[in-house]
């Protein structure tokens, strides 16, 4: 159990789903976007000034619309921040800033799981254990408590399951259905004491939801041992858009191909189908010689804008044309993401919603 910022926001006699608490499908409207502003040199090792300018459009096109609330370390980083927002034409009206020191900037995997009760109009934080995916790159303690410190900053409801999970590993339908992959949930390396039933009762009492849905494997390049938000996303509660490669002499192919056949057999809890979308793969991005997961689709959902990652590759448009497709009530933009991605991540991983009640 992590150490209490104020003891009074925490519940422990119930868990979420007991108490009526749901995660939102992502296309829910939003009180605002999460980020942890990035200053890891590590994370993008000779970029990290060169995705500021990329970084900054992504608030700027949802910051039109809505909230954008950014954990900064201290003034200083706030400071820094603005520059680059003010620099990008960002409607600072809409930008919040919270001093909370992060030691990365994936506030998906890091940040709060906001969980709402339509009943009730109550939203709560589930603070779920973090271990930098799997012990890889420690120090993570600081991002660890990030939900903690926004459930005080928010005086929300909190809850702590004594279990590690990343935002990035589950993805939603809004209807009681969460998707997932083997690859990264059943990683010794991150529950090695539980089993998959033992990890679906936490996904559906701590989520609130009815049923799980496994494909096994994610991206080549995908340090996070597979992320659902690299391959396969929900865009209504019975559609979902799973990216595929067209060359089959690719290393991602036969994994894509079986996650797709997967999908095609797959039932939601009232039986209906999955419909499935292909969602076509850029050409290989590569630094140093390391397959990098550029995937469109990690893209954000706002309230009236779709930000996909782009790639300057040929299946840009195309991709762009087929989210499009799925969010006619929104606009869909593709932001440059070629530098951004040399931190193994882009604008799906690097943010999270806050839904309103």
């Amino acid at each position: 159990m992590k150490t209490p910022i104020n003891a009074n926001i925490y519940d422990y006699q119930d868990t979420p789903k007991a108490q009526g608490f749901t995660f939102p499908a992502e296309w829910a409207a939003q009180e605002a976007l999460w980020l942890s502003w990035p200053h890891k040199e590590e994370s993008w090792p000779g970029k990290l000034d060169t995705i500021y300018p990329h970084y900054a459009k992504f608030i700027q096109l949802v910051a039109a619309d809505q909230l954008v609330r950014i954990n900064v370390a201290d003034a200083a980083m706030k400071d820094f921040a603005l520059t680059h927002l003010q620099a990008a034409g960002v409607n600072l009206s809409h930008i919040e800033f919270y001093f909370h020191p992060t030691n990365d900037a994936w506030c998906r995997d890091h940040g709060p799981a906001f969980v709402t009760n339509p009943k009730t109009g109550e939203k709560a934080v589930v603070d779920w254990g973090y271990n930098a995916w799997g012990d890889k790159y420690p120090p993570y303690d600081l991002d660890d408590i990030i939900p903690t410190r926004i459930a005080e900053a928010l005086q929300l409801k909190l809850f702590t399951p004594p279990i590690v999970m990343e935002g990035g590993s589950v993805d939603f339908n809004g209807e009681g259905t969460v998707l997932t992959t083997a690859s990264c949930l059943l990683n010794k390396n991150r529950n090695p004491h539980l089993n998959k039933a033992q990890i679906e009762e936490y996904l559906k009492d701590y989520y609130g939801q009815q049923q799980v849905l496994w494909l096994e494997e994610g991206i080549v390049g995908d340090d996070t041992d597979g992320h659902i938000d690299d391959i396969t996303r929900f865009v209504a509660a019975d559609t979902v858009l799973t990216v595929v490669e067209e060359d089959p002499d690719d290393e991602n192919y036969q994994v894509l191909q079986n996650n797709l056949n997967a999908l095609r057999q797959m039932r939601l809890a009232d039986g209906r189908p999955l419909r499935v979308i292909e969602l076509p793969m850029p050409g290989a991005v590569t630094w140093d010689g390391e397959r990098l997961p550029a995937s469109y689709a990690n893209f954000y959902i706002a309230n009236k804008v779709v930000v996909v990652p782009v790639f300057g590759d040929s299946n840009d448009e195309k991709a762009l044309e087929i989210i499009q497709g799925c969010f006619p009530d929104r606009q869909v933009v593709g932001v440059n993401s070629v530098d951004i991605i040399w931190g193994l991540g882009s604008f799906h991983c690097l943010s999270q919603q806050e839904p309103k009640v």
